[in-house]
């Protein structure tokens, strides 16, 4: 497949991919905010092992959680108007979910390390999310690796 050819849409492969993951990130980090889709949402605390809210009622977030995805998502926007800014935001977004995961294997997660904070639930979320994201863009992105960094 030649991602440099733009779609219908006139934009790549990658830029799409990108775009969709970022409109998935921005949607997950609304739904934290949201009662009933959120359990617990009488827990949420700003940050910290100690909210027990619960997206969904599996994963556990927080506001910090929430305004990381929230944020996540702008960044992927952003990025995903050049082909190059959308291959870099999957395959580092990958790697920064990667780190993610093994952070989450790694500390106990009743202490305060577990500041984000994550259950195993996100540990392996985390864990597809990465690999995912890291597919995605090495899939889609065998032409914006090697294009010119300047627009």
């Amino acid at each position: 497949m030649t991602t440099r050819t733009p779609t219908s849409t006139g934009r790549t492969a990658t830029q799409l991919t990108a775009t969709v993951v970022s409109v998935v990130f921005l949607l997950v980090g609304v739904l934290g905010f949201v009662p009933g889709i959120t359990t617990n949402y009488d827990q949420l605390s700003f940050a910290g092992h100690n909210s027990m809210a619960m997206l969904l009622g599996l994963f556990m977030v927080s506001i910090l959680h929430n305004i990381v995805h929230l944020l996540f998502g702008v960044v992927g926007l952003a990025a995903a108007r050049t082909p190059r800014g959308a291959f870099v935001f999957l395959v580092a977004g990958g790697v920064v979910y990667l780190v993610l995961w093994l952070y989450g294997l790694v500390i106990d997660h009743g202490s305060s390390a577990n500041f984000v904070p994550v259950n195993n639930a996100d540990n392996w979320l985390h864990l597809v999310l990465g690999v995912g994201m890291i597919a995605l863009g090495l899939l889609t992105g065998r032409a914006a690796r090697s294009a010119p960094t300047t627009r």
